[in-house]
């Protein structure tokens, strides 16, 4: 009997001392995007989108950090034709839901910190407009996939319930079925931890 409520006390304390170090918040931000074609079928330049949803923080110094949100992805490209003035241009723009699964380090104080993040971030795409593709010889070729594989690294700095983040997101696969494409983002950021 006596070990029992040792057992129970120990549980009690641990799962006090873990929620005491997980944080809840939201957040809301602008991406700047960028599809690049490896076998240089267009020229592309990067476009603003946006994103907002929640995150989470498991941890004190060293933290898990998990995301998830909807956002949009747009790049401006131009098509590249040989032996002809036409050239047709457009925006291939994702609308998307991103699961990123961070490990994160703090340096500095509770109130005042910066951060570090890593980690796979895991891309659903919900919609996407692609009709820049009708425009070509074979738009079947440019069909992209339902969920891409992307990795998510930066930093950023917690000023008492606010954090302000900046990160780099390049794709860890082709994004289109046929190969040849990926994905490059740059992410700003503010989140604000609820508790």
């Amino acid at each position: 009997m006596k070990k029992i409520f040792l057992l129970s006390v120990l549980l009690l304390v641990s799962s006090t001392s873990i929620f005491a170090q997980f944080n809840l918040g939201l957040k809301a931000g602008i991406n700047y995007a960028m599809v690049s074609a490896r076998e240089g079928q267009f020229d592309y330049k990067g476009a603003i989108g946006y994103q907002a949803g929640v995150w989470g923080r498991l941890g004190k110094s060293i933290y898990f950090q998990p995301e998830l949100y909807f956002g949009t992805k747009n790049t401006d490209i131009t098509f590249k034709q040989a032996g002809t003035s036409i050239e047709p241009k457009g925006k291939i723009k994702f609308s998307t839901i991103d699961l990123p699964l961070l490990i994160g380090k703090q340096i500095g104080i509770d109130k005042l910190n910066f951060h570090f993040v890593i980690g796979p971030s895991i891309q659903f795409n919900l919609q996407e407009d692609n009709t820049i593709y009708a425009q070509v010889s074979d738009p079947s070729f440019y069909k992209y996939k339902p969920i891409i594989a992307n990795l998510q690294a930066g930093g950023g700095v917690d000023l008492g319930n606010l954090s302000i983040d900046l990160r780099y997101e390049t794709g860890l696969q082709d994004i289109n079925k046929n190969k040849g494409q990926h994905n490059n983002l740059l992410h700003f950021s503010v989140g604000y931890k609820l508790f």
